[in-house]
């Protein structure tokens, strides 16, 4: 069940308890035990629906409260590194385990919105792996292929939501730990932009890089979720909450990579991901070829610099007091932290921070990243023989994200011939959450694949009730010099403006071309009568750079109102009347551009 048929069944009268109550016996008697590390009691869950009820006694109608409950009575589940109140935190070490009594940020915000945690679920010991498999609560596996890893660190999550038991999960994400999992359990991974969740409550694996992640069926459940969890927290230190833009462009250059990386068992995914090169082309967009060489270097600092260093600091006083604690495998990575020194952590710092501003010059050449989401799917005897390297590829195209503080989202992306779920990654610019959310929709709609690991259909977009936030915008009315590709566009598109829509203004208007205007200009003019449609297109313009677009007008132009084709008004460029009596009328042409291709010299 997604988001939207969970309210249905609430909005039809359903009890929460007689909803949940068989939903966690479920879980109880089928969901692999790999999955989870605790479950919720069946007194506490009582408890927690009785609580909610009385929540939504204090609102005048039924209605009123699911509207301000908008996860009322949704089940879900918390990767075990993140705090319940109710439930210990282990990080799948059982001699770390702790009693917390307090929820996490993000778990608060969840609590409020009226979702009730079923459980915590397990992962790579302390978040430290992309397999699943580092865990003593077992190793969960793709539930599409039991031989083969589910992927992690958050595995758990991901199983339990691939499965049905609940319609989304929390992760974290430092390396790919949210991405990777979703990818093999044919799932949406939605990585925020670091900092826009408050990662208060959550035990770090890397502070300075962690998220709290979301797995879902759908994108705009994985959306509605990041939606009610984000904000800034003056009690986290590393808290940076920044909308970006609403929406990409229509049309994106997306960088791909040049050389594709895949594993060594031939699985389908180069044809796999020849046919997401060729959905995206489907949509519009265009495939950039990249090295992504530099790309690949940042990625190597992650565990092969000083970061592993803030591993360290977490479980630095159990590793020196009881080494045996950890998992061999996770203890060996943590370890190399010795080997640092605080000489090797300030010249990673300057490594980094040159790479973060050579590769800010990428997003003049693409709008958005798209690679595949791991480079191969390794099985359980593979991690068995070759524990760090067969984890290590995993690593390829999601290290390098946090350390760069862009946001991603994974998606479906179709199924193998050898009957495996493939994912592609979308990365785009720190902030650009909600744009890329966007994107993440349409694609899903084309791809039409069934949710998880049911058989249930992808559902029609727009059932989310909340978006993460974005910039605000004003909605402007171009019909010339500053029309996609011509001399001006620049000033929209230097501003972070992006196209919403071409279209065409009512039957009201003529069109007039100013004589000595450099560049060439029209003038547009409402008339009483003899009006005809004049192409334009509407650009979303951050509402902080209009002020600074306006003062590049010069007269006899000004921003009016603009009546469109399907009635609406926005602001848009008009025209003085005095500067149009000796301006010639190009009206017949429908639009500046069809008039500019019909004078001599041009084709």
């Amino acid at each position: 069940m997604t988001l939207a048929e969970w309210r249905r069944a609430y909005r039809e009268g359903a009890a929460p308890l007689d909803l949940l109550a068989p939903r966690l016996a479920r879980i109880q008697a089928d969901s692999p035990p790999a999955a989870w590390i605790s479950l919720i009691g069946a007194d506490a869950l009582k408890a927690c629906t009785d609580a909610l009820l009385e929540r939504a006694a204090t609102y005048a109608t039924r209605d009123a409260a699911l509207a301000a409950m908008p996860l009322f009575g949704v089940p879900y589940a918390v990767k075990d590194n993140i705090d319940v109140a109710g439930f210990p935190t282990t990080a799948a070490c059982p001699a770390f385990e702790r009693v917390v009594s307090a929820d996490a940020f993000a778990v608060a915000r969840l609590r409020e919105a009226g979702a009730i945690c079923l459980g915590k679920t397990n992962l790579d010991q302390f978040a430290t792996g992309l397999s699943g498999a580092r865990s003593p609560y077992g190793r969960p596996s793709s539930v599409f292929a039991g031989e083969r890893v589910s992927g992690g660190s958050s595995s758990g999550s991901a199983v339990v939501v691939a499965r049905g038991d609940v319609p989304f999960a929390l992760g974290t994400d430092t390396a790919g730990s949210g991405r990777v999992p979703a990818g093999f359990n044919n799932l949406v991974g939605l990585k925020p932009t670091p900092g826009r969740v408050s990662t208060a409550g959550v035990l770090p694996a890397c502070r300075s890089l962690d998220c709290v992640s979301v797995l879902a069926l759908t994108v705009d459940d994985a959306a509605e979720v990041l939606a009610l969890m984000e904000g800034s927290d003056a009690d986290d230190a590393y808290s940076a909450f920044a909308p970006g833009p609403a929406q990409l462009k229509r049309s994106l250059r997306v960088g791909v990579p040049g050389r594709p990386v895949f594993g060594p068992e031939d699985l389908g995914y180069a044809a796999a991901f020849d046919a997401a090169l060729q959905r995206l082309a489907t949509l519009g967009h265009t495939a950039v070829p990249l090295d992504f060489g530099p790309l690949l270097a940042v990625a190597e600092l992650l565990y092969g610099g000083p970061w592993v260093a803030e591993r360290h600091a977490v479980v630095q006083p159990l590793l020196d007091a009881n080494p045996a604690a950890l998992d061999p495998t996770v203890r060996g990575i943590v370890e190399q932290a010795r080997g640092f020194t605080a000489t090797d952590a300030f010249r990673g710092s300057y490594q980094l921070h040159a790479a973060q501003r050579s590769l800010a010059a990428l997003w003049q050449q693409v709008d958005a990243l798209m690679v595949p989401t791991a480079p191969h799917h390794p099985r359980h005897v593979d991690l068995d023989a070759e524990p760090l390297k067969a984890n290590a590829l995993l690593g390829t195209y999601t290290n390098f994200v946090n350390l760069l503080g862009w946001c991603a989202l994974a998606l479906p992306s179709g199924m193998t011939a050898q009957g495996l779920p493939f994912g592609v990654t979308f990365i785009a610019p720190g902030g650009a959450d909600a744009a890329l959310a966007r994107f993440g929709q349409a694609w899903q709609t084309r791809t039409g694949l069934r949710l998880g690991g049911t058989t249930a259909p992808c559902p029609q977009p727009g059932t989310a009730l909340r978006w993460p936030a974005s910039l605000a915008t004003l909605p402007i009315a171009v019909v010339g010099a500053h029309l996609s590709g011509m001399p001006l566009n620049g000033q929209l598109t230097s501003r972070g403006a992006m196209l919403r829509e071409a279209t065409t203004t009512a039957p009201h208007y003529r069109l007039f071309a100013l004589p000595g205007t450099t560049p060439p200009k029209p003038g547009l003019q409402r008339v009483a009568s003899g009006g005809t449609a004049i192409a334009l297109e509407v650009w979303d313009v951050p509402s902080s750079t209009v002020g600074s677009f306006l003062a590049l007008i010069p007269p006899p132009l000004g921003l009016g109102s603009v009546e469109l084709a399907d009635g609406r008004w926005v602001h848009g460029f008009i025209c003085e009347g005095h500067a149009l009596t000796d301006a010639r009328d190009v009206s017949a042409f429908g639009g500046w551009r069809a008039y500019l291709q019909s004078l001599p010299g041009t084709r």
